[in-house]
């Protein structure tokens, strides 16, 4: 039983998305952003230099890169624009607690607007709307370009990473194959999309593509 469990637990973290990878891969990607960040802060030294939403984007990039919530748009445009946002609310709004409340609440019509949405955007909105001492003392660059720096580092990182270890990011939608049934239509599933009415974390053409496979599979099994 322990042996089993020993075994599980190795798949788990050693298989093609195990979170032996993730780890790894989010480890070299906070580690070039600060390095980056660090460069920065050489010339401005008034300006921080690593910011912590990026670790919650390491964890979208290097953990579920086939997210759309994780390719690079929503990645380096969610938490800019996130960021826009929050300072534009911290210079019209009156008091931190309103501005912290309608930053956010603006960043994710921002972001869904833009068709970037990133969680991590909450965070970056916040930082704008509270404002940091520096923020106050040099101005909205304080907050933007280390943030950019900082992301562009990761979205590299994420990049040379993923590729490195087989997974294409910006994520490739899976190739059209011919199909053995015609019960299921791509139509079928926009339907049940419709009906749900959800925001999944998938996207539509992964979807199609797993249903598709499990088809395969299922005929494969009939036929034998």
């Amino acid at each position: 039983m322990p042996f089993r469990l020993l075994a599980r637990a190795a798949s788990r973290a050693t298989g093609r998305l195990g979170w032996l990878r993730g780890s790894i891969g989010a480890l070299c990607g906070i580690a070039v952003a600060a390095l980056a960040g660090r460069l920065l802060a050489t010339a401005l030294p008034a300006f921080p230099w690593l910011l912590a939403p990026l670790g919650a984007s390491a964890v979208l990039v290097f953990a579920v890169p086939a997210s759309p919530l994780a390719q690079p748009w929503p990645v380096i445009g969610g938490n800019m624009l996130s960021a826009l946002t929050g300072l534009a609310v911290h210079a019209l709004v009156p008091g931190p607690l309103l501005a912290a409340a309608l930053g956010v609440a603006a960043a994710i019509a921002v972001m869904s607007m833009a068709r970037c949405l990133h969680p991590p955007g909450g965070a970056c909105a916040l930082l704008g709307a509270m404002a940091s001492p520096a923020v106050a003392a040099h101005g909205w660059g304080a907050l933007l370009l280390p943030l950019a720096v900082n992301l562009a580092a990761l979205a590299l990182a994420g990049w040379l990473y993923n590729t490195l270890t087989g997974h294409s990011w910006p994520h490739r939608k899976p190739a059209p194959r011919p199909e053995p049934t015609e019960r299921y239509e791509t139509s079928d599933l926009d339907a049940v999309l419709e009906e749900w009415d959800e925001v999944l974390d998938v996207s539509r053409e992964d979807l199609d593509a797993l249903i598709r496979a499990v088809e395969r599979r299922v005929a494969a099994k009939l036929v034998r």
